[in-house]
């Protein structure tokens, strides 16, 4: 088991891991809308959801994978007025690539985050 961490993304706001690659996968923690700086970024769902999407592309190509190897994402939202809306910035960081995927309403997330998802994927390294 490795624990990952990278300067691509915020540090962790707690005690874990921004990720873990065991067995050829990658298991990432969940990823809110912060920037590299760790500051939220605008409390706008397309801005938050573009970030946290980008924040997991850079976890993924850290480890020399891609958005293309994820096989499962989890998604979080405050209101699900937004599942549209996610839809929309989901397609542009995935394409034709379709990841299994859960989308959960919830309350409140870290930090008053609007969105949060994590990912399995496969590692480069997989044999």
């Amino acid at each position: 088991m490795e624990y990952i961490h990278t300067d691509l993304l915020p540090k962790a706001i707690g005690p874990y891991s921004q990720a873990i690659v065991h067995d050829g996968l990658l298991y990432s923690s969940g990823q809110i809308a912060l920037n590299n700086a760790g500051e939220m970024v605008e409390r706008d769902i397309k801005v938050q959801a573009r970030q946290v999407l980008t924040n997991i592309k850079n976890l993924l190509e850290s480890r020399e994978s891609s958005m293309d190897k994820v096989i499962k994402v989890n998604i979080y939202i405050t209101d699900m007025k937004h599942f549209p809306i996610i839809n929309v910035i989901f397609a542009e960081f995935f394409g034709d690539h379709k990841p299994a995927r859960a989308t959960v309403a919830v309350k409140q997330l870290p930090m008053d985050s609007m969105v949060e998802m994590d990912v399995i994927a496969v590692v480069s390294d997989y044999h």
